[in-house]
């Protein structure tokens, strides 16, 4: 029997103002697959991840389904996906220790808060110490949020959005802004994270070719709006193709399955 897709986008498209931000927009995720979203700035790569979210809806025309599902519910909506984005960092409380603030995923809350007939389990805890040993951050457990470096953040965020174990979590441009060092402790423990068995899919959104690990095996690749390329991530990325979707014409030299642009 056919498995049901966790995500599918059918001539999804979207306009702002008169623009046309996505345009005619076919995905398919199936449940376990690793994808990486590659465009540069003002592709429409956000706008894509808040369509998914139900966050935005496809406003000039198209289909959304969500675990086979056209209409949403979208408390659970919020729950079954995950995004994880530098923005959200800045909601939480900076004094709020990091495990509280894995287990608040299991609210929707920015900052953990309970009330006397719903308050976080012993093993709601647990789970998230499992969480975030599992992203290298166990030590980070007892740490205020706001002390923790932005990679170290970006780790705990990923824990806090596995708290309602969703069957996808959305990563928008997760090393924006981090230096070199964080970036690729940032990506290791990321790496290592896709190891672990009963991991729900995954989707990393860039506009560097570098920061696209091994686990990511297929690939969408926008362009103004539009889909430029998808399918296997080894097959894609080529010389040909960067040309296409940046203007600029580089090789590729590949170390440890990781890619990386070098100017001719």
């Amino acid at each position: 029997m056919r498995k049901v897709l966790a995500l599918e986008l059918r001539n999804v498209s979207y306009a702002l103002d008169g623009r046309t931000i996505l345009d005619s927009v076919d995905w398919s995720v199936r449940p376990g697959e690793h994808w990486a979203i590659l465009g540069p700035n003002g592709s429409g790569k956000t706008t894509l991840l808040r369509i998914a979210c139900g966050f935005l809806w496809p406003n000039a025309g198209g289909e959304v389904k969500r675990n086979g599902e056209t209409l949403v519910n979208l408390p659970e909506l919020r729950k079954s996906i995950g995004w994880v984005t530098a923005s959200l960092a800045g909601e939480i409380p900076r004094r709020e220790p990091a495990l509280q603030t894995v287990v608040s995923g299991k609210y929707a809350q920015m900052g953990l808060f309970s009330w006397p007939w719903n308050k976080p389990t012993r093993s709601d805890f647990k789970r998230a110490e499992k969480y975030l040993a599992q992203m290298g951050a166990a030590r980070l457990k007892r740490q205020e949020f706001g002390t923790l470096s932005q990679g170290e953040q970006q780790k705990v965020m990923i824990a806090r959005a596995r708290m309602t174990r969703p069957y996808l979590v959305l990563l928008d441009e997760p090393c924006a802004g981090m230096d070199p060092g964080a970036r690729e402790n940032f990506l290791a423990s990321l790496e290592k994270l896709g190891k672990h068995k009963k991991v729900p899919a995954l989707v990393y959104v860039t506009h560097h070719i570098e920061e696209i690990l091994p686990m990511f095996k297929r690939i969408l690749i926008l362009k103004n709006g539009r889909v430029l390329a998808a399918g296997k991530t080894d097959a894609l990325l080529r010389r040909e193709t960067l040309r296409k979707l940046y203007g600029v014409d580089f090789d590729i030299e590949q170390k440890k399955q990781r890619y990386w642009p070098i100017p001719r």
